[in-house]
């Protein structure tokens, strides 16, 4: 990785200091369901000093049985549509949120390669979700190795909460 979570100007600990920040002048406080990107947001996260302020813990739900027991992602959900999908992600986040009672929760599920990919969900296909104040789902489609893929998730869903936290 390209030092995803150094304090050296890297990117991914730039998008999470300034989210911390974000969060922390508001209040609030934000827990994480993670599955492509396994873990690398709440490291990035707990590589910014005060993190504990706001960010609750996350859960890493790898596979759909985790997914299930941990998020209380549906069974219908997951088979109708695959873990990679709008659906799953949504109901990802809100299981999150519930089980940290947190403002907020955020959600990403994806294929990072270097297989795994279908026609209809390509290699560097991610589901991105918010549950809090306001709630919303986005589709992305990265390029790269499956490094990169992780880190530019990571990267955009930070980035994405910072942008929906209610202004200074």
């Amino acid at each position: 990785m390209r030092g995803a979570i150094r304090n050296d100007g890297c990117a991914l600990f730039d998008v999470a200091a300034a989210l911390i920040g974000r969060l922390d002048r508001k209040g609030h406080t934000l827990v994480l369901a993670e599955s492509c990107t396994g873990g690398l947001i709440g490291a990035a996260l707990t590589a910014v000093p005060g993190a504990s302020k706001v960010f609750r813990g996350g859960l890493i739900s790898y596979d759909d049985a985790a997914k299930r027991a941990l998020l209380g992602v549906s069974e219908t959900s997951l088979r109708r549509h695959g873990a990679v999908s709008k659906t799953v992600a949504r109901e990802m986040a809100a299981g999150a949120r519930r089980a940290g009672d947190s403002t907020w929760s955020l959600a990403v599920t994806g294929i990072a390669g270097p297989s795994g990919g279908t026609a209809e969900k390509p290699v560097g296909t991610v589901w991105i979700a918010l549950d809090g104040p306001s709630r919303a789902v986005r589709c992305h489609h990265f390029q790269g190795t499956r490094e990169e893929i992780r880190e530019a998730a990571a990267e955009e869903a930070m980035r994405w909460l910072g942008s929906r936290v209610p202004g200074d």
